[in-house]
C-alpha cells in the first residue's frame, strides 16, 4: 500500500515543521488542459463503476459519470490505510486540470479583515499536519433503502464501498482563516470547489476553527492526485464528505447563515419520518463492512473473516457478528483504531456447505451503536443499519 501508517495517539494526527513535508507544484502538473470523467485507472476488480450505461443530460443520475465505488475485497489483505488506488470517487463533475503553478486560494468576505490569497507553494510552507481520518459519501448503503425495505431513492446506489480511510497531510483550515484576520462575528464559511459544477458547501465556524478540520494537499504520504482534489482539497472530520470540497478554489466567510444547492436541495434529510423538513446533511454514524465480495463464496471448514467498522464520533470499542440471525459473537479488534477513522476486526468462523447470512454490528467508545436499521429518506442519506452480507459455501 502507498503510505506508512504512523498515528501518534487515538486522534490520529501528526505535526510538521513547515519543511518536513514539501510538495512541489511540479509534482501534479496537468498534462492536458480539457476536462476528463475520472482520470485514475478504475480496475474491475477494484471498483463498481458507475460511469457504465448510457446517461443523458438531465438525467437526476447524470452525476454517476464521475463515480466509482470501491469493492470490499480490494481491502482484503491491506494495511490500515485505502490504497489510492483504490479509494472511492465521488464527484460532481468531471475532475479538473489544474496547474498549481498558476492555483490561488482566495479567502474573503465580511467575516474576515482583510482579503487573503495564497497560492499552492504558500501554502505548502506553513507549518502542516497530517490526520488520519475516514472520508464517506453521504449516500454509501444507498441501495439498502430500496433492497431491504422497497423504498425508491434517487442517486448513485451504493452499497458500502463508498468510504475509504488515508492520512492527510495539510495546513488546518483554522490557521489559514487566522491570517485573514477571522472576526468575532464570522458564522459560516463557504468552501468552494474550481470543478464545472462550482460545488460549495458551508460550514458553521465552529467546525471550521476544529484540529480535525484540514486543507489537504497530501494522501497517504503523496501529493494528491487529481480526481481526490489536487491541488487542495478540505477534510472535514466526523462530517460526511460531501463537506470535504475537492479542489478548492474560494473559502467566503460570512457573518449570517450560508445556503448552496448543496445544503438545501442536495445533501439534506427529508421525506419520511423527517416529513417535510430538509436538515442538511452533517455527521456521520456507525457502520461496518466485510472484506468480501457480495455475494461471497467461500469454502467450507474453517476460515478467518475479516473486516472493518467505522464512526464519525469516536473509537471503535466493541465489534459484533451473528450468523444467519444466531447469537450475537464478539470479533477480536486489531491493529490502530483511531478516533474518525476505522477499526480493522477479524472472526473464525467453521463454515458449513449451503447459503448464509453474516452480519455485523459495532459500538464507539461513545455508546453509539450502529442500528438495526434506518429510517427512510427521501435521497437515500446515512444508511447505517446493520445489513446481511449473502456467503455461499461451498
Amino acid at each position: 500500500m502507498t503510505g506508512t501508517v504512523r498515528i501518534a495517539g487515538s486522534d490520529g494526527m501528526i505535526r510538521r515543521g513547515p519543511e518536513s513535508i514539501r510538495i512541489l507544484a511540479s509534482t501534479r502538473k496537468a498534462e492536458l488542459k480539457e476536462e476528463h470523467g475520472i482520470r485514475k485507472p478504475l480496475p474491475p476488480e477494484r471498483y463498481v463503476d458507475f460511469r457504465d450505461g448510457e446517461v443523458k443530460p438531465g438525467d437526476p443520475t447524470e452525476d454517476r459519470a464521475f463515480n466509482a465505488e470501491m469493492r470490499w475485497e480490494a481491502m482484503a489483505g491491506e494495511d490500515y490505510l485505502t490504497p489510492v488506488g483504490s479509494f472511492f470517487v465521488r464527484s460532481h463533475a468531471a475532475t479538473p486540470s489544474i496547474d498549481a503553478a498558476e492555483w490561488t486560494l482566495r479567502v474573503e468576505g465580511p467575516g474576515v479583515e482583510w482579503t487573503l490569497e495564497l497560492g499552492y507553494e504558500d501554502l505548502s510552507r506553513m507549518p502542516s499536519v497530517s490526520i488520519t481520518r475516514a472520508l464517506e459519501c453521504a449516500g454509501n448503503g444507498r441501495a439498502f433503502f430500496e433492497e431491504l425495505q422497497g423504498g425508491k431513492v434517487e442517486g448513485t446506489p451504493w452499497r458500502l464501498g463508498a468510504v475509504g480511510v488515508a492520512e492527510w497531510t495539510g495546513v488546518p483550515l483554522k490557521e489559514v482563516l487566522e491570517r485573514a484576520g477571522l472576526k468575532d462575528t464570522a458564522s459560516e464559511v463557504m468552501l468552494e470547489s474550481l470543478d464545472a459544477a462550482r460545488m460549495r458547501r458551508p460550514l458553521p465556524v465552529e467546525k471550521a476553527m476544529e484540529d480535525g478540520t484540514l486543507l489537504a494537499f497530501g494522501m497517504n504520504g503523496e501529493a494528491l492526485v487529481p480526481d481526490h482534489g489536487f491541488p487542495v482539497r478540505a477534510v472535514v472530520s466526523g462530517w460526511a464528505a460531501v463537506a470535504s470540497v475537492k479542489w478548492l478554489g474560494r473559502i467566503y466567510v460570512s457573518e449570517t447563515p450560508l445556503s448552496s444547492p448543496w445544503n438545501t436541495d442536495k445533501y439534506v434529510m427529508t421525506g419520511g419520518e423527517l416529513g417535510a423538513r430538509r436538515e442538511p446533511v452533517k455527521e456521520r454514524g456507525v457502520k461496518s463492512a466485510l472484506e468480501l465480495r457480495w455475494p461471497a463464496r467461500i469454502s467450507r471448514g474453517k476460515n478467518t473473516i475479516h473486516g472493518r467498522s467505522w464512526s464519525g464520533h469516536g473509537v471503535i470499542a466493541r465489534v459484533e457478528y451473528s450468523v444467519d440471525g444466531g447469537t450475537w459473537r464478539e470479533a477480536r479488534i486489531f491493529g490502530p483504531n483511531v478516533s474518525g477513522a476505522w477499526a480493522q476486526w477479524s472472526f473464525e468462523w467453521d463454515a458449513t456447505p449451503g447459503e448464509h447470512e453474516v452480519r455485523v454490528k459495532a459500538t464507539d467508545d461513545l455508546g453509539n451503536m450502529q442500528p438495526d436499521t434506518m429510517p427512510w429518506n427521501e435521497l437515500g442519506y446515512l444508511y447505517d443499519g446493520v445489513v446481511g452480507h449473502p456467503i455461499s459455501v461451498g
